[in-house]
């Protein structure tokens, strides 16, 4: 497991985001109560992916970027919450929903499953960049998240706004 060597508490629209980078990528993305800081480094690699999420995020929530390159050090995730998150990414883009229990038979687990699914959900690190945002309720209900409802409520309207159709007048 790789520690943080790059940090910061960066102002957002939706609030302060606690980012921290290592030598191999982000390592987290979190809501905090914590007021801005400047960014801190102890190694430049890391400073590099830090000041690299910062511009990404603030992009993607301005409306002008709908995927994260930058990347993520997921080391200290568990296997199956790796699974989990990488099965969400890869199945669930910009401007999409699922469900828990898709996500779940996705996996190829089965309905009891549903649970842990949600479990590892709620513990990942790197919200924004990895987008639990986009699973809802079976009824489509907006469900838990660790940035509140509010926040993930603004993040499905931002990546929903530009699939709108204009009102005809």
């Amino acid at each position: 497991m790789q520690t943080s060597t790059a940090r910061t508490v960066h102002a957002s629209p939706l609030g302060s985001l606690r980012i921290e980078a290592s030598a191999l990528g982000v390592t987290r993305v979190v809501f905090t109560a914590d007021a801005p800081t400047p960014p801190t480094a102890e190694n430049s690699c890391a400073l590099e992916y830090l000041v690299t999420a910062i511009g990404q995020i603030d992009g993607y929530l301005a409306g002008a970027r709908q995927e994260f390159t930058v990347p993520m050090d997921r080391s200290a995730l568990s296997g199956f919450d790796r699974q989990v998150l990488e099965t969400l990414e890869a199945t669930t883009g910009y401007g999409h929903t699922t469900t828990y229990g898709a996500l779940t038979r996705a996996l190829g687990r089965g309905r009891e499953d549903a649970r842990k699914v949600g479990g590892a959900l709620a513990r990942n690190p790197l919200l924004i960049l990895l987008p639990c945002h986009r699973v809802v309720g079976a009824d489509g209900a907006l469900t838990g998240y660790a940035g509140g409802l509010p926040a993930k409520r603004a993040l499905l309207d931002l990546e929903s706004a530009d699939l709108l159709l204009p009102l005809a007048i």
